[in-house]
C-alpha cells in the first residue's frame, strides 16, 4: 500500500447557519490548513499515488480567497468542508481541516477509499 499526505494553506471566509446563537453566524475568515491523505494499492503510470500539485490545485482553485457560503452548496462547517474535499480527490481516505490553532475537523471514509 502506498500513502501520501499533502498539506497546504488557503484563505477564505464563511458564516455558519446554526441552530443557536454564535459569533460564527457572522461572516468571518480563517487561514485554513488542509491536510489530504491519499492511498493506492499500486502507483499510476507516472509512479505516483497522485500528483501533490493536483490535490492543491483541485481545492485551492475553487476556494482560495473566496466566500465559502457562495462557493459551496452546504453549510460550510469545517466538518462538511473536510468531507467535500475527500469526495473530490481520487484515492483520498482522510482530510483534516484546521480553521484555527485549536480547531481541527477530520473526515475519514468508511470504505477502503482505494483507487485502482
Amino acid at each position: 500500500m502506498y500513502y501520501i499526505t499533502k498539506r497546504f494553506e488557503l484563505a477564505g471566509c464563511h458564516r455558519l447557519e446554526l441552530s443557536y446563537e454564535s459569533k460564527c453566524s457572522r461572516l468571518h475568515g480563517h487561514n485554513w490548513i488542509i491536510t489530504v491523505h491519499c492511498k493506492a494499492r499500486s502507483l499510476n503510470r507516472d509512479g505516483m499515488v497522485t500528483d501533490f500539485s493536483h490535490i492543491k490545485e483541485e481545492i485551492s482553485s475553487r476556494l482560495d480567497h473566496g466566500n465559502f457560503n457562495e462557493l459551496l452548496p452546504f453549510n460550510p462547517t469545517a466538518e462538511n468542508i473536510a468531507r467535500w474535499i475527500c469526495d473530490r480527490i481520487e484515492g483520498c481516505w482522510r482530510v483534516d481541516v484546521q480553521e484555527s490553532e485549536g480547531n481541527i475537523a477530520s473526515y475519514v471514509k468508511d470504505d477502503d477509499g482505494l483507487s485502482s
